[in-house]
């Protein structure tokens, strides 16, 4: 085969350098030469792909949530230019998406790494081409390709090692392992979204079209996460305690600080993206679970607590595009997201305003949806933690686990807000008021998502064994369809289902048809209107006064008076994101500020580059001489 592609190449260089040499053929034969150049290029290159348990687990997962967002892009998408050209890059999205699944190779694996960074920000650009959105697109390609360094670094390193085949293992603990094990963590962990590494996401997946945000943050971050799992798990062996803890850390810090910023949020789909990294998180959780528990021998739970990691990967991916794709739908029929400018959109769009209310019921970990499973797997693994662990392993298990439990009860506490503000109450613009269901395919996609929802929720148990198995050590697991765990019983997915089924059955008929008469709402006297209506600044107040000393929140109160009657009182609040504010955003006025000195050195002259090529070999020569390389 390389024979054949070398052979066809030359051929190509000969004849396009013979039809270069006459007028007529002039452009065609540096086309043909172009294509001889390429062939040359390919062949030192044999891309090489496979799927195993892993993969296939991932492709399926890919395949259920693009299958519904590309139908819902069918009607969203505009058959003009800017949509046809949207279209295509989607699919070409969902092609390397796959291809980094399959990727057997280091050069395969990190071009399709690339590929997936850079299509959704043409994307994005290709939809929105304001300054704000440019600037957005270009801090998330900085951010994932500057980190990125270290999946390029992680890949490079393991596959120099011969650990991507399996014919070698990095010994536990030496210096290797640690290299590429962090390396992978840094990289990985930025394109999944981890906290501190995460500023790129809210940024970014707010402002793409709702196809290619379902896909980013359905898909895309847990190809991230395919990765970790990839190089922590079935690459590097068992892992010393202490990476176990960080990685523990870091998802309690993504879980907690996720929701904690996504509650306040006033535009809907930056309030998702939040949410995104708040589920990562939980995913990591269950990582780091698997980690320690492997470390300290604790196999089986050791692959229970990776199939959890891997379930609420697959169940994120579902609740999330579900919630994306309706936001999309919700922003198509009223032209904003702004929380606090919808309401009622459930009696005026009931088909994707009743899906929206299962996939947050969903996330929000409420049984017996899917979200609540793989929550309480997760919780059920880090409970063992301690119990298999020593004391630092062990408090670290007991912090992740009240981290869990926190994140849990505020995912409520958003999704309660999320509901009350989007899909109950009075609509708040006359637009809203007027908002009309949206075409069948786009119904469809997200009822179709919510069904899947109901049917992970009810039959977990059918995967965990499987997702189990997929650990790289023999696990014995029975396939069940409820939850059963070994030495914790077990938990009655199918049995919750079916009891609130039919409570909720019964107290709808026994609701009858009475309604009750309505009445005028007292408001002090005022007229009733809807700027009087709750917003998601007082629902969330109690809750940023208790954390006033963390999230330090910003307000400015200005008082317009006349002849000492105060005529008008304006407030204004936000809660800066401290991570970005103190920890990102110096350090990107000082690169830019380097930027600026550095363009000194751009003169444009001959001389000047030839003077500094001078210097860069003197000064290596030095080096050399001096022994400080070789």
């Amino acid at each position: 085969m390389t024979a054949a592609v070398l052979l066809a190449a030359v051929v190509l260089l000969g004849v396009g350098s013979a039809a270069s040499a006459i007028a007529r053929t002039f452009r065609a034969g540096l086309a043909v030469q172009a294509g001889g150049a390429a062939l040359l290029g390919a062949v030192g290159f044999s891309p090489h792909f496979g799927v195993d348990g892993l993969t296939a687990f991932f492709l399926g997962m890919l395949g259920l949530v693009a299958a519904p967002t590309l139908a819902f892009a069918s009607p969203y998408l505009d058959a003009d230019r800017r949509g046809r050209l949207t279209a295509c890059l989607t699919g070409a999205f969902v092609l390397t998406l796959a291809e980094v699944l399959c990727a057997r190779d280091p050069l395969t694996f990190l071009a399709g790494w690339e590929l997936m960074t850079l299509l959704p920000a043409a994307l994005i650009l290709i939809g929105r081409s304001d300054e704000a959105a440019r600037h957005s697109v270009f801090l998330y390609i900085a951010v994932t390709h500057l980190a990125g360094a270290g999946t390029w670094i992680a890949v490079l390193l393991a596959a120099h090692a011969s650990v991507l085949d399996g014919t070698h293992v990095v010994s536990s603990g030496s210096e290797l392992q640690i290299a590429i094990a962090l390396a992978a963590l840094v990289g990985m962990g930025t394109k999944a979204g981890v906290m501190p590494l995460h500023s790129w996401l809210p940024r970014a997946h707010p402002i793409a079209p709702a196809p290619v945000s379902a896909l980013m943050s359905g898909v895309m971050i847990k190809v991230a996460i395919y990765g970790l799992v990839r190089v922590l798990v079935d690459w590097l062996g068992v892992l010393p305690l202490w990476f176990g803890v960080l990685v523990l850390a870091l998802g309690a810090l993504s879980a907690v600080g996720g929701v904690v910023y996504a509650l306040f949020q006033h535009d809907l789909k930056r309030l998702l993206a939040f949410h995104s990294i708040e589920n990562v998180g939980i995913i990591v959780l269950g990582l780091g679970a698997c980690l320690l528990l492997r470390t300290r021998g604790a196999e089986t739970w050791a692959a229970l607590a990776l199939a959890a990691a891997l379930l609420h990967t697959l169940n994120h991916a579902v609740f999330k595009s579900l919630l994306f794709l309706g936001a999309g739908s919700f922003e198509r029929a009223v032209g904003s997201l702004e929380l606090d400018r919808l309401g009622g959109l459930l009696r005026r769009m009931p088909w994707t305003g009743g899906a929206f209310l299962v996939g947050s019921l969903a996330i929000a970990g409420v049984p017996p949806l899917n979200g609540f499973a793989s929550e309480w797997l997760t919780l059920q693994a880090l409970v063992h933690v301690p119990a298999y662990g020593g004391l630092g392993d062990g408090l670290a298990g007991a912090v992740a686990l009240a981290a869990l439990a926190a994140t849990a009860a505020l995912a409520v506490f958003c999704f309660v807000k999320v509901v009350g503000l989007v899909l109950l109450g009075p609509p708040r613009r006359p637009s809203v008021a007027e908002a009309t269901e949206v075409p069948v395919p786009m119904r469809a996609a997200v009822v179709g998502l919510a069904g899947v929802c109901v049917l992970l929720g009810a039959v977990p148990g059918l995967l965990v064994a499987s997702l189990a198995r997929l650990a790289p050590w023999p696990v014995a697991m029975p396939t069940t369809l409820a939850l059963q765990l070994p030495g914790t019983g077990s938990l009655p997915t199918i049995g919750i289902a079916v009891v609130l089924g039919v409570l909720g059955s019964a107290f709808f008929l026994l609701r009858g048809k009475r309604v009750a008469a309505p009445a005028p709402t007292w408001a002090c006297g005022q007229l009733v209107q809807p700027q009087l209506a709750w917003t998601s600044a007082g629902f969330t107040k109690p809750l940023r006064l208790v954390l006033e000393a963390v999230l330090r929140p910003q307000r400015e109160i200005a008082v317009r008076s006349a002849g000492g009657v105060v005529q008008e009182v304006s407030y204004s609040g936000r809660v800066p994101h401290l991570l970005e504010e103190r920890l990102y955003a110096p350090v990107v006025r000082s690169g830019l500020g380097a930027a600026r000195h550095a363009r000194r050195l751009q003169t444009g002259h001959l001389s000047t580059y030839v003077a500094y090529l001078i210097g860069l070999v003197l000064v290596l020569l030095a080096a050399a001489k001096a022994g400080v390389i070789g």
